[in-house]
């Protein structure tokens, strides 16, 4: 289904409310209407079938807790690079919410309204290969169209930002043809091509990895690096192109527990499903997740609980998952009252994998924004190392690849500067027929090469059958 007749014509009487209303005198204004809609609404199908081929767009949905958005097109965008790229992009959408002219159901849930879809390279500087070009190492965008649906219910939003020389009636009219041809469309993937075959390599071949992994052990021992995260990447070769809004369909379904994401761009599209919450800011409370340490799924109960409480009780996974949380509780204290990690770590399994999990929560000592939040904790050592500095030049040095976006913070933050963002792990860029995979290790004192072969290999098995079967 999609949006109702009913439901569309308030939401642009709405926004013609709000126009009316605009300051003339600002050279930049962003406007804004919102409607509540059905709550059968599906966001990801809504914008599957609605989007268009200019289109910057976005899915995220953790199934378990019902709760999607979606987004179409660029009301406004906000790029940056470089170390400062966070509190860049943070100013900057601060910066085109003030004096928003809204027409709005009062206390909107969390999501609701407008919204920035935002992702945010590894490195400082992204990525430098140009398949990443179309993904700057920092960038939010508030489309034109949002939905949201959650337990409070499901809202349409309508946003129109007026610069100098945009005329408020065109605008409006754009907005009007793109609201009437909301539609849902199914996320469903198209039959493999009857006789061509898929290709899967890898930049490297896999032994390299295992040099990288003893080499990086060797410089733990010699120096006071504590851990490093190494990653590789295949890519898999399609005979036709890859159908993103499809293999979000089935990432949300095969890892409903998961933050499953998709930001599209007319060039490619990164997506994935993620166990791992960087931050979710609700208010004055901070809350993530200390996420190190894998191991392998069992179709036998009694073994999957034997295999999981193995790695609870391993000082290997122990120890690298301790220094998460320590480098966590370090990073949030300046910026709380009080940090409290709970009690034990506990085993999450997820899909084909199961991890070392610990939950964190903080009281702000002072406000700041969901991105500012992830600027602060971005790279963990879950997915760079300890100590930090040392850690990415090891990576630098030793990895290889451009991770692009992979291991960035990848979410949203909606008018109130709430928002939640995760590592962008278990995760492929799609580049019409081919998609690029990525998987990393954390690698300590005692890390056997082999072992973190065998590793990454389970972590690609997350996404390689729906793109190579």
């Amino acid at each position: 289904m999609g949006v109702a007749a009913e439901a569309t014509e308030t939401l642009l009487a709405g926004l013609e409310s709000a126009l009316s209303r605009r300051d003339p005198d600002r050279p930049n204004q962003l406007i804004s209407a919102t409607v509540e809609v059905e709550v059968e609404v599906d966001p990801a199908a809504i914008a599957a079938g609605s989007r268009l081929a200019a289109d910057r767009w976005f899915c995220w949905e953790q199934p378990d807790r019902d709760f999607a958005l979606a987004g179409l097109g660029s009301a406004v965008q906000v790029v940056s690079r470089g170390e400062d790229r966070f509190a860049d992009v943070a100013e900057g959408c601060a910066r085109a919410m003030h004096a928003r002219v809204a027409e709005e159901p009062a206390e909107l849930p969390a999501g609701a309204g407008p919204f920035w879809a935002s992702g945010f390279g590894f490195s400082p500087r992204g990525g430098s290969d140009p398949l990443w070009s179309s993904l700057p190492p920092a960038l939010a965008v508030m489309p034109e169209l949002a939905i949201a649906r959650g337990p409070e219910g499901a809202f349409l939003t309508a946003s129109i930002h007026l610069e100098p020389g945009t005329d408020p009636d065109e605008s409006l009219g754009r907005i009007s043809g793109r609201i009437g041809s909301l539609r849902e469309a199914a996320l469903t993937p198209a039959d493999p091509h009857p006789s061509a075959a898929t290709r899967i390599f890898g930049r490297y071949p896999p032994h390299r990895y295992e040099r990288i992994v003893a080499a990086a052990v060797e410089r733990i021992h010699s120096t006071a690096i504590d851990k490093v995260v190494l990653a590789r990447e295949l890519t898999v070769e399609a005979p036709a192109a890859h159908d993103p809004a499809a293999l979000f369909g089935a990432l949300r379904d095969l890892f409903p527990s998961c933050f499953c994401f998709c930001f599209g761009t007319p060039e490619a599209a990164f997506l994935g499903a993620s166990p791992e919450l960087l931050v979710r800011r609700s208010g004055p409370v901070a809350a993530t997740v200390a996420l190190a340490g894998t191991t392998s799924r069992s179709a036998d109960p009694a073994v999957d609980d034997h295999v999981g409480e193995a790695m609870l009780r391993s000082p290997k996974v122990r120890d690298e998952h301790g220094i998460v949380v320590r480098r966590i509780e370090r990073t949030l204290r300046p910026h709380a009252v009080w940090v409290h990690p709970e009690g034990q770590p506990f085993v999450v399994k997820v899909g084909n994998l199961q991890h070392l999990a610990t939950p964190i929560r903080a009281q702000l000592a002072e406000a700041h924004s969901a991105i500012e939040l992830a600027g602060f904790l971005h790279p963990t050592p879950a997915i760079g190392g300890e100590p930090r500095a040392p850690a990415l030049e090891l990576i630098s040095e030793l990895e290889g690849i451009d991770r692009g976006w992979y291991t960035g913070p990848v979410g949203w933050m909606d008018a109130t500067e709430d928002g939640e963002y995760c590592v962008g792990l278990r995760s492929a860029l799609l580049r019409d027929r081919e998609a690029h995979l990525f998987a990393g290790c954390g690698i300590v004192a005692d890390s056997d090469p082999a072992a973190e072969l065998q590793e990454s290999e389970l972590k690609f098995e997350a996404l390689l059958p729906l793109l190579a079967g």
